[in-house]
């Protein structure tokens, strides 16, 4: 499968919805507590971790 910018964004929000839909349903925690401070950090490490593995990616391929 070839990954590009579309396809890397569809799989990037259906794992965060995935994982804000489950902690939602579980009953761990309130949904605002979920929606206000669990689902913005999950965005910004998973950005965090593109970046890096998009790095990681070009650096090998040039390598």
């Amino acid at each position: 499968m070839e990954l590009d910018q579309t396809k890397t964004a569809a799989a990037f929000i259906a794992l965060v919805a995935v994982g804000t839909v489950a902690l939602v349903v579980a009953p761990m925690m309130t949904t605002d507590t979920v929606l206000m401070m669990v689902t913005p950090s999950m965005l910004v490490f998973g950005l965090i971790c593109l970046a890096i593995g998009v790095a990681h990616g070009e650096y090998r391929a040039t390598h």
